[in-house]
């Protein structure tokens, strides 16, 4: 009767193992799943606001090149003859520098800290931390 009572508590120990690996795995594969799930957002995210950036950036340029196009012709015809030369220098140097500021701007706002991904990367930590505990 001993071996019947082994084999009775093997098979109650057995679908209790099993059941609990099973769930195990289920878990791991939703969490998994939600971490593929966050990084679809994420690019989705980022290729919005990459594709929102260039557009405006576009559009912006070509108003731009109109407004300073017609501004300078401007200027240089109501300045003297003799000036003329010396006020197409300054608009080109001030045109530089605005230009270099605005290119500067420009990859600061695209430059994002923590990286396009970085949601995911602290999820995994986190993921990563509970498991060692």
């Amino acid at each position: 009767m001993s071996e019947e009572q082994t084999s009775g508590q093997a098979q109650q120990a057995g679908p209790g193992l099993f059941a609990s690996l099973r769930r195990m795995g289920l878990h791991g594969l939703e969490l998994l799943q939600n971490r593929v799930e966050l990084v679809s957002v994420e690019l989705e995210a980022e290729k919005l606001r990459l594709f929102a950036a260039l557009a405006q950036t576009l559009m912006a340029l070509l108003l731009a090149i109109a407004g300073l196009g017609l501004f300078s012709a401007g200027l240089l015809l109501l300045s003297p003859e003799a000036w003329r030369w010396l006020c197409a220098l300054l608009m080109a140097a001030a045109y530089f520098a605005a230009a270099w500021w605005c290119w500067k701007k420009a990859s600061r706002s695209l430059s994002q800290k923590g990286g396009a991904f970085a949601g995911t990367v602290a999820e995994l930590a986190r993921d990563r931390a509970a498991l060692g505990d």
